[in-house]
């Protein structure tokens, strides 16, 4: 295939194209509203009017506003209908024909969407999932093209570098770096892998963006390959993502029929293929070692480095392994310029940053913005605010890894240093607010919980020691505690957080130790028992749901 073939498929689709798109949400979130039912009934008013000529309804990925799915985009007019029923559908396309609707109608360009920055999710909403004919219409492959026609491997490796793009699955290395190290290696077998085992809770924009644009993974993953020298790839996704996985594996076929993935790819030497690795629902295995063993065939279990994966990774070959939302940068940044994307964002941490905001707040969903915005702006102006007037008592950034910011430090910016900072990190993306009726113990309590279930046991410290920290939480949260107890307490924060071997464990502590930095007096207030254990956050609830 050549560009020119690209170009008649992309300009075909286009031609194809009725006046009218009615945007039916097919993510994950608002098929279990109901969404397809709602397609359905819009299809069958569309016939009924006798519009078939002039709208066109289609099934697109996440438009992003997820706690008022189902969702339903009118284009070129814009309009947003939110928690569409299936009775609805006769008067949303009556509106075309200048009849009126009660489908409630929200506001595309409010403060949710305005504020957002989209490069990630820029064909989110837009492009229909299971055609690759919609991908190529929005330019899809062509950075691909570009890449193997006009680029040599290393050149990529620059652009990649100079854009500063850093990791987004949650340690922040530098993207560039890291392809550099691989692409250094001798000649030979290498492997190009894609972290898609996303487990944190309240997490959900992998599975957003592998449902909704797949093919953009792809193609940031066949230009990392070309850039390296690797030949062969792997997707691996966690197995709760049924919908991800079958739009992967049609994506993946397709790609294949059109000779965008395979061999000689546009014509050239460049051979690259990918097959997908269907994980049981371990958390230990978004750790990369764990996550290589488990492609493997063996148990994902996390084990010591060096040698790191760039030097001996898959069956002891150079591997690269990046997460979903970093692939999907790299299409962008070969298209628009490395430039482009480093006049994003801060100094230290360039370009946008995808989260899932949910929890105590308005308006929960799928959120791209630049890199540097604060936690407030996000929370308070994207998010909405906590509802029914409650103040916001803290933001929990990075799941079970990651750390809970109080209210008096929500004008901090996001990015990688300042997080840390405050004892919390990036991590993949996950958002959650909490209000003030929350509980922070019973939060760490949780938290706690879900690292000893998830703990592979294979080092002590990680395996006992989360267990002894759970129970000293569930005394001290049940009032049953004392000093000695918070004393004990924060010493097993240190030793696991010191002595575990891989990240989970090292990690562990983080909700603990920012509970303690900045809601001491909760602890103390249970330890005097003074005041009754309150049920656990239903921030946490609905994080765990």
């Amino acid at each position: 295939m050549e560009l020119t073939d690209l170009h008649a498929i992309a300009d075909a689709e286009r031609a194809g194209r009725r006046p009218i798109q009615v945007r039916v949400c097919s993510a994950e979130g608002c098929l279990s509203s109901n969404s397809r039912a709602v397609r359905q009934r819009l299809e069958d008013a569309t016939v009924r009017a006798g519009l078939e000529d002039r709208v066109q309804v289609c099934e697109v990925g996440c438009l992003r506003l997820c706690s008022e799915g189902p969702l339903v985009r009118v284009e070129p007019e814009g309009s947003l209908y939110q928690q569409v029923t299936p009775e609805q559908a006769d008067s949303i396309i009556g509106t075309l024909t200048g009849g009126t609707t009660d489908a409630r109608r929200g506001d595309p360009g409010g403060a949710f969407f305005a504020r957002q920055h989209s490069i990630v999710l820029e064909n989110c909403g837009v492009v229909e999932p299971e055609r690759i004919e919609s991908y190529l219409a929005a330019g899809g492959y062509q950075p691909l093209h570009h890449s193997l026609r006009e680029m040599s491997p290393s050149e990529v490796v620059d652009s990649i570098t100079r854009s500063g793009l850093r990791g987004r699955g949650g340690a922040g290395y530098p993207t560039g770096l890291k392809w550099a190290t691989v692409a250094k290696m001798p000649p030979g077998q290498k492997f190009v892998v894609c972290n898609a085992d996303e487990g944190d809770p309240g997490a959900f924009m992998d599975r957003s963006v592998l449902e909704s644009d797949p093919h953009r993974v792809l193609e940031g993953m066949a230009i990392a390959a070309y850039a390296v020298g690797a030949d062969r790839g792997y997707i691996y996704v966690r197995g709760e993502y049924k919908l991800a996985i079958r739009r992967l594996g049609i994506a993946i076929r397709q790609a294949r029929a059109l000779g965008l993935l395979g061999s000689g790819i546009f014509d050239s030497p460049f051979n690259f293929r990918i097959d997908l690795r269907i994980g049981a629902g371990a958390f230990v295995c978004g750790e990369e070692t764990a996550l290589m063993a488990s492609i493997q065939g063996q148990r994902g279990i996390p084990c010591p480095r060096p040698p790191y994966p760039a030097q001996a990774g898959l069956w002891g070959h150079p591997t690269l392994l990046n997460n979903v939302e970093t692939f999907a940068n790299v299409p962008a940044i070969i298209r628009d310029g490395d430039a482009w994307f480093a006049r994003l964002g801060t100094e230290g941490s360039k370009g946008t940053k995808v989260f899932a905001l949910a929890g105590n707040v308005r308006h929960s969903g799928l959120v791209e913005v630049p890199m540097g915005m604060t936690v407030r702006e996000i929370v308070e102006e994207i998010g909405g605010g906590a509802p029914d007037g409650r103040a916001i008592k803290a933001v929990q950034t990075g799941g079970p890894s990651g750390g809970c910011i109080p209210a008096e430090h929500l004008d901090t910016p996001i990015d990688y240093e300042s997080l840390i900072r405050l004892g919390s990190i990036m991590g993949s993306g996950g958002m959650v607010v909490m209000d003030e009726n929350v509980n922070m113990v019973g939060v760490a309590r949780y938290f706690m919980e879900f690292c000893k279930d998830e703990s592979c046991g294979k080092c002590i410290p990680c395996r006992a020691g989360t267990v002894q920290m759970h129970r000293l939480l569930e005394r001290i949260g049940a009032g049953e505690g004392n000093r000695a107890d918070l004393a004990r307490l924060e010493g097993l924060c240190d030793v696991v957080k010191h002595t575990s071997l891989c990240g989970l464990g090292q990690a562990a502590p983080n909700p603990v130790l920012s509970t303690l930095r900045f809601f001491r007096h909760e602890y103390e207030s249970r330890l005097r028992g003074d005041s009754p254990a309150p049920e656990e956050s239903r921030s946490v609830n609905a994080a765990r749901a």
